[in-house]
């Protein structure tokens, strides 16, 4: 399981606690540390849709209108802080964000040791 997201973010660390504490094999991706590729950012976006940009951050909300109208795949590249967090990327799909859906697929989830 990989989980994408910023060693900065609060619920980013949440989710890799919780998903730690459930038996999972995590490893993490600091997208602004080791940014994705323009083909890794086509693919998240294919799979999550336009829901993968945060409009509610304050990244966003520093743009100015002319950035706002740029491809998702751009404003993530540019901005890899505009990415909702956490990606949870498992066998089984892809996880946005660690809201209660995502907590339920993944951090309860109890795999024997």
């Amino acid at each position: 399981m990989i989980v994408y997201g910023i060693s900065s973010c609060d619920t980013c660390r949440k989710a890799l606690r919780a998903l730690a504490a459930a038996g999972h094999q995590v490893s993490f991706r600091d997208v602004r540390a080791a940014p994705l590729s323009a083909v890794e950012w086509h693919s998240l976006l294919a799979q999550l849709g336009d829901g993968l940009v945060n409009r509610a951050s304050t990244t966003w909300r520093g743009l100015t209108a002319e950035q706002r109208a740029l491809p998702p795949a751009v404003l993530l590249a540019q901005w890899p802080t505009l990415m909702k967090r956490p990606v949870i990327a498992a066998e089984d799909g892809l996880g946005l964000g660690w809201g209660v859906a995502v907590q339920a697929k993944y951090a309860e989830r109890r795999s024997p040791q």
